[in-house]
């Protein structure tokens, strides 16, 4: 089958769909690939490095399209500003194209595409599940634009992010508000935090608090019972009184932080306002504010698309390209998504659109002249219910014991046998060793104990150091050295020297675990 990479048209689009990386990974699976001359120049992938990797090239657009199995692109079909014709009227027919389609805000589209008889698969509706996660582009490029939006805000930032002492004074570290904890705001948490920022970050989802935690943030709640958590691990539209509280959260915010990022968004609707004028106007001035949310409306009420506005004093920056303006690192992210899809289709030589696939399934707006989007909900099978004329499951079948009893009637037969043999090993055994056994087991039990009631976080650390207590074994082989000097037999030197390595072995014991100890205990220092 034959895999065309068109150049992107779309104003300032850097970004490319293929690299030459992922067209040799294309060849190798069957494909052949060509590729129209100069669409990764903008992403600094050049012609030779296409043709060195074994992609075709072309100057022919329309040959790209009609002569192409599949299409992959970066942005959905627009019309093409040198020929005049949209790019969804020049579709091979019966053609397949994958990339960004967006199908709610694009219907328009999918009709062009419908009487092509094309089949299309949007990158933006790959399903949000643990076995998409090779094909997830939308967080590939959400993490990109997290990231970058940290830069921009540092680009425009008129001061220092982190905190330093000078000889004219000391400076504060600036404080950094990122709304929305997703892919796209963990991204800019960490980005922040590792240029010495002091960093909050607020999220409707309350279980994302931990992970703001985790990564050295401060997570911001409400004192409220609501929770935003939705479908597809975005978050769901809140009550009225939750949202005014969130106003009055972030109105305190803005009065206190130097930057603001906002990422919220529910995809195929307009952004939520979050940031009033008057919000913007109780920032300090040089304040910064970046809004990924401009595209579709943005979060801020004077964001403007692909813009940067100063409002008394304050930075806005509404730039809807963040991805593609690390159009190297993105580029390759979203071809490396198409290359697991079309992997996930079968490859060249078993090419099929599974509708069984719960992934394909997912993506697929666009099949036999149809619109297939959105995709049904998964159906999960439900316990069965007995009614009241039919007898229940358990009164039907035997009691089956659980797995969690199993382990507990194992634990309690194990303990009776290690009884026994204790019993035995009592009535014939020396004193001295029923004494030094009787200690040893009763230190087994109680380092055992201390640790289980430990928290697990800190079980390395303790560890660490009870490696280091137990070096009382250098008492012993020290007392052993002094009563074995002087050794005339072969066995008191034998003794000698086992008594020495447990001296070295020791030393290293001891030094080795408060070195360890003190190094993981650091870790949870702020």
């Amino acid at each position: 089958m034959r895999i065309g990479i068109p150049k992107e048209i779309h104003p300032g689009e850097r970004r490319v769909a293929g690299t030459p990386k992922t067209v040799k990974k294309l060849i190798e699976m069957g494909f052949e690939v060509v590729v129209e001359e100069g669409a990764g120049v903008a992403a600094e992938h050049y012609d030779d490095m296409y043709a060195q990797a074994g992609a075709s090239l072309t100057a022919d657009t329309k040959a790209i399209w009609g002569d192409s199995d599949i299409v992959l692109k970066v942005h959905s079909p627009q019309v093409h500003p040198s020929l005049g014709v949209h790019e969804a009227d020049l579709i091979k027919e019966g053609g397949c194209l994958i990339g960004f389609i967006w199908p709610a805000q694009n219907q328009d589209i999918l009709d062009k595409l419908n009487a092509r008889n094309a089949t299309v698969l949007a990158m933006d509706c790959v399903p949000r599940i643990s076995r998409a996660q090779k094909v997830d582009a939308l967080s590939a490029m959400a993490n990109a634009a997290g990231y970058r939006a940290v830069i921009e805000a540092v680009n425009v930032y008129p001061r220092f992010l982190t905190g330093q002492s000078t000889a004219a004074g000391g400076i504060k570290p600036a404080k950094v508000l990122v709304i929305g904890a997703g892919v796209a705001g963990l991204a800019a948490i960490g980005a922040a935090k590792s240029l010495g920022a002091i960093v909050r970050a607020f999220d409707t989802r309350l279980e994302v608090g931990d992970q703001v935690r985790s990564m050295g943030a401060e997570f911001l709640e409400l004192d409220f019972t609501e929770d935003g958590s939705g479908d597809g691990g975005y978050a769901k539209i809140m009550s009225k009184e939750f949202i005014d509280a969130e106003m009055k959260l972030f109105a305190q915010q803005a009065m206190e932080v130097d930057i603001i990022i906002t990422t919220a968004l529910i995809p195929g609707k307009p952004a939520p306002l979050l940031i009033t004028a008057g919000m913007v106007e109780s920032m300090r001035e040089g304040g910064v504010i970046v809004d990924l949310a401009a595209q579709q409306g943005g979060n801020c009420a004077l964001t403007k698309a692909d813009e940067l506005v100063i409002h008394k004093g304050v930075r806005i920056v509404g730039y809807t390209d963040l991805p593609s303006r690390m159009a190297i690192q993105t580029s390759w992210l979203y071809a490396s998504t198409l290359v697991n899809m079309l992997d996930e289709m079968g490859g060249d030589e078993n090419f099929a659109i599974d509708l069984e696939n719960d992934i394909v399934r997912g993506a697929l707006v666009c099949h036999a002249g149809k619109t297939t989007w959105p995709a049904p909900q998964q159906q999960h099978a439900k316990a069965p219910v007995a009614s009241p004329d039919q007898p229940s499951l358990d009164t039907a079948t035997p009691a089956v014991p659980s797995a969690k009893e199993k382990s507990k009637l194992g634990g309690i037969a194990a303990m009776i046998i290690i009884t026994i043999a204790l019993l035995a090993l009592g009535r014939v055994a020396p004193s001295e060793f029923l004494s030094h056994f009787t200690v040893f087991v009763l230190a087994c039990f109680v380092g055992w104990q201390v640790v289980w009631n430990v928290t697990p976080a800190l079980h390395t650390p303790l560890m660490s150091v009870t490696n280091a207590i137990s070096g009382i074994i250098l008492i012993g082989g020290m007392l052993h050295l002094g009563t074995q000097a002087g050794a005339d037999t072969p066995t008191d030197t034998l003794a000698l020297i086992l008594g020495t390595a447990a001296v070295f072995l020791a030393a290293i014991n001891i030094s080795g675990g408060f070195l360890v100890t003190r190094r993981m205990l650091s870790m949870f220092h702020r």
